[in-house]
């Protein structure tokens, strides 16, 4: 999961950038009570990924950082083996970032795109309810069509719209559809 959406899109992310993506700690919560294990993966230095994992206590895995950088499967696969996945049927990654989201799919795992969140939008939560609706709406549209674009499974504006994305993937697997 993309956790820290908004602290890789510049160069020195200031206090408003070191925010978890919106709606992460609700979903990480329930996705924790369900027993669905997971994985932070990231390419944020330690001075700015300490203070975004500082809430998660032990809900979720810190994958290793691998040699190789993203869109290579590394991470995910790595991320994998510090879970105990014993396979990649039904894995999703889920991120806004395209060069992860490339990982997720060249590792061979299900992915789901973050639209309004992420280097994509490149905008802060505050920034981005300061858009007028058009504006949001025109970034929004812009990021879906680069996320379709790359090969991504679903697209979702926010976190909040995870439970019923999964469940649609849930769907997919059942008819035989693979990532």
């Amino acid at each position: 999961m993309d956790f820290g959406a908004q602290a890789g899109t510049v160069g020195r992310p200031g206090p408003e950038h070191l925010q978890p993506t919106p709606g992460a700690l609700e979903i990480l919560k329930t996705l924790r009570a369900q027993g669905q294990p997971c994985a932070w993966l990231e390419e944020l230095p330690e001075t700015v990924s300490t203070p975004l994992a500082a809430p998660l206590d032990d809900w979720i895995v810190c994958a290793p950082r691998p040699a190789a950088k993203w869109p290579a499967p590394d991470a995910c696969w790595l991320a994998l083996m510090a879970l105990n996945v014993p396979q990649l049927d039904g894995c999703v990654l889920i991120s806004g970032d395209p060069r992860l989201l490339q990982s997720g799919l060249n590792a061979g795992l299900w992915t789901i795109g973050l639209a309004s969140c992420g280097p994509l939008c490149g905008l802060s939560p505050a920034q981005w309810q300061a858009l007028s609706d058009a504006k949001r709406e025109q970034r929004r549209a812009q990021a879906t069509l680069k996320l379709y674009a790359l090969g991504v499974h679903s697209v979702i504006d926010h976190l909040g719209e995870l439970e019923s994305c999964l469940a649609d993937i849930a769907l997919r697997r059942s008819k035989g559809e693979k990532p």
